[in-house]
Parts: structure tokens; sequence; C-alpha cells
């Protein structure tokens, strides 16, 4: 197996920062075409993620992907957080994502948006507007 693969299922069955913060902006996201699901918990001082929990279920992909982006968001900044871009999440896990995963490994980018949106009292986005982040 290689050091990727490896990487992906020991933060699958060893997620990072898992939890949750009575505290905080929650936000709950699911991938109906495959049943994954996140909910992402911040805590925001001074326009900084302080700090971050999250819970779900679903596949190696969306979980551990999760998992390695939040020991990343715990100290960046808001603004650097909504910068994020989906080929951020897919070269944390370092491995192909075809097409037919690419909403289980950008979950976890699709869940913090709309975190930060909670936070700031707007309306979620859509997977679209997630995957065209791109721009």
């Amino acid at each position: 197996m290689d050091l990727y693969a490896e990487n992906i299922l020991d933060h699958y069955k060893n997620p990072r920062n898992t939890g949750g913060i009575s505290r905080a902006i929650s936000h709950r996201e699911e991938n109906i075409s495959c049943g994954d699901d996140l909910t992402i918990d911040l805590v925001i001082s001074d326009g900084v993620i302080e700090d971050l929990k999250w819970r779900g279920e679903g596949c190696a992909i969306s979980q551990a992907a999760m998992s390695l982006l939040s020991e990343d968001l715990i100290g960046m900044t808001v603004s650097d957080a909504e910068a994020l871009k989906p080929d951020e999440v897919y070269s944390l896990l370092g491995v192909p994502v075809g097409p037919r995963r690419f909403k289980c490994a950008l979950l976890s980018l699709h869940t913090l948006m709309n975190t930060l949106r909670a936070a700031r009292k707007q309306p979620p986005q859509s997977w679209l507007e997630t995957v065209s982040l791109e721009n």
C-alpha cells in the first residue's frame, strides 16, 4: 500500500479533532449521493479559527479529508480558510480522486464554507459554488 493510502486509512481509523463544542458555530452537510455526513463546530476569535471539532460518518475519503483539513484549519485566519480551493483538499489527500468520488473528497470543504457562511449569517452556498472555487 502506498504512503498516501496509508495516511488516508490512518486518518479514517484515527480521525483528528473529532467531537463537539457547545459554544461554537455549527453546520451540517450531507452528500446525499452516497450518505457521507459531516458537522463542523467552529470557534472564531478575532478573525482566527481558534478551535474546531467535527463529527461525521461516511467513506474513508470523506472522513480522512475532514481529519486532514481540520489539522490545517486550527489557527488559520477566516480569510485564509475562505480562500481554500478544491485542489488544496485533493493535495492533502495525496491520491487521485475520480469524478465519482469528488463530492466525498470535497464534503469537508463544502461544510467548512457553509459553516463560515453561518458565522456571517449568510445562506449556504451550493455544491456548484464549492467546486467552482478554482476561479
